[in-house]
């Protein structure tokens, strides 16, 4: 199903293509949990603290889905459980989420310690190397940075 939101696009403009994909208020939060918290399921998504409305949730994972960021899989212990999964194409957005990252903590009042935005700085390449390692791995841990969670 990838390429099915191509269907109109405002301009040829990557960035412009890139923000129709993910430039809504949620796609990249939800690309965050699986990348970063590593969760897998609707509940955790709708748990996360964010304040996603169920409705709204499943509209973006469908998106996300249908654009070939995520794909859905069989839990490999509840065949009747559904699990989502981060494509190629999604976690070659990790340099992407740690810049946002970054760029955030940097210029707007957040909840994340400075010393930590700085050691992320620091050490930019091995953090997006863990992030790919994970991935190949299909390791759910959360990420940490010298031992702290990026997001509790």
């Amino acid at each position: 199903m990838p390429g099915k939101l191509n269907a109109k696009r405002r301009s040829g403009c990557p960035v412009s293509i890139a923000l129709e994909v993910v430039g809504d208020r949620w796609s990249l939060l939800i690309i965050r949990d699986l990348m970063i918290r590593g969760y897998r399921t609707f509940k955790e998504f709708e748990a996360s603290g964010e304040g996603i409305a169920t409705n709204i949730l499943a509209d973006r994972l469908q998106r996300l889905e249908q654009a070939g960021i995520m794909a859905r899989e069989e839990d490999e212990n509840d065949g009747r459980k559904l699990n989502y999964r981060l494509t190629g194409k999604g976690i070659d957005l990790a340099p992407v989420l740690l810049e946002l990252l970054i760029w955030g903590a940097r210029h707007e009042k957040t909840d994340a310690p400075c010393a930590l935005i700085e050691q992320m700085v620091s050490s930019r390449v091995r953090l997006l190397a863990e992030v790919r390692r994970r991935w190949e791995n299909h390791d759910p841990t959360p990420l940490q940075v010298n031992g702290r969670w990026i997001w509790p």
